[in-house]
């Protein structure tokens, strides 16, 4: 099947890893998660339990450490047992999840066969994603391929299979950049473009920690000639802290993601900031929709980490609707408000055009 009769057959239509199913059926997305991946910096150790840290399992009287930094858990960034991951999708759709989008694309062990086994037994729709994270967690052999190679590679994960397989990704990202990024991230991003231009995809884009960063990454792609509505800008939550940047990137057009909820603590061990808790977040989406923005708006978890599930004393998947939603309405967010930002976006975002 050629590219051009798979958008054909795409358009209006929604790319899950079980198959192609209708928009409607999407409905309440999670935008942002990892369900399987091992998103361990490659400079970390393996898995062995030398003093002073923690294997794959997650103590719960270490949980706290561990998040925190007290203790390096390497175990605690790989999302690997897809029976694990079908009891916590199981409690994410008790509550009234539809439809996960993992973004763990190249570098961060995709997975596919995986998804589709879980999402079978979950009962939930998964949408994944392709293309590549930041340079650090690519295949050195990609410093010497072209933006059309990476342009093709990502329109066959869409149209015909993707990472060995032929389950077909749904959405393109987390397409990763460092601050400052690199030119092979840059690449690699110019490709997504094109790839989004060619497949009728959304695009959903990992910024660097720099305030500047996400700004950058809009003009880049502005220049680049992408469809900005169709652009998801990653944890703003933990990249931008003031009014001006936030508002200047909203005006651009593109999908504020606000991702990091359920992370209440202060503490980020990435980077030297300092973390909102989910009232927060919650501040910052009411002054969006104040603005005028509300159909630009996504939330989600981002979660990545093995302390984040339930089963380890976690917040899991399932954490927005259970406590952030009944928090919105106490907060004087409306109904539609939430529909919009949970329901609505999501829906547009994961329909080809």
């Amino acid at each position: 099947m050629s590219a051009v009769q798979s958008r054909a057959t795409l358009r209006g239509r929604t790319q899950t890893v079980a198959g192609v199913i209708d928009p409607a059926a999407v409905g309440a997305t999670l935008l942002h998660e990892h369900v399987l991946c091992d998103i361990r910096p490659p400079s970390w150790p393996g898995l062995d339990t030398p003093a002073g840290q923690v294997g794959l399992d997650i103590p719960i009287e270490n949980r706290f450490a561990i998040d925190y930094g007290e203790i390096q858990a390497p175990g605690n960034l790989l999302l690997n047992q897809t029976d694990v991951a079908i009891r916590e999708l199981r409690k994410l759709t008790a509550v009234g999840g539809t439809t996960v989008v993992d973004l763990s694309c190249g570098g961060l062990h995709p997975n596919p066969r995986g998804l589709a086994q879980i999402a079978a037994a979950a009962g939930v729709n998964i949408v994944m994603g392709c293309g590549h994270y930041v340079e650090e967690y690519q295949d050195p052999a990609n410093q010497q391929r072209t933006v059309d190679s990476f342009t093709r590679e990502m329109l066959d994960q869409l149209f015909v299979g993707a990472w060995g397989t032929d389950i077909r990704a749904g959405i393109i990202g987390e397409i990763g950049c460092q601050s400052p990024w690199t030119t092979l991230e840059r690449r690699v991003m110019a490709a997504a473009v094109q790839a989004q231009a060619e497949s009728g995809a959304a695009l959903t884009v990992h910024p660097g920690r720099h305030p500047d960063q996400p700004q950058e990454i809009v003009d880049f792609l502005r220049r680049e000639r992408a469809d900005l509505s169709r652009v998801i800008i990653s944890h703003i939550d933990r990249t931008i802290f003031d009014d001006d940047r936030l508002f200047r990137l909203a005006d651009s057009g593109v999908v504020i993601e606000l991702d990091l909820f359920g992370m209440e603590t202060s503490f980020y061990k990435w980077s030297d900031i300092d973390m909102p808790n989910d009232a927060q977040r919650l501040k910052m989406l009411r002054k969006l929709i104040d603005r005028g923005h509300l159909t630009q708006i996504a939330i989600s978890h981002d979660i990545c980490y093995r302390s984040r599930l339930v089963c380890n004393g976690g917040h899991g998947y399932g954490h927005i609707f259970r406590n952030v939603v009944p928090m919105m309405l106490r907060r004087g967010f409306d109904q539609s408000e939430i529909d919009s930002i949970l329901r609505m976006t999501p829906r547009r975002l994961l329909t080809f055009v």
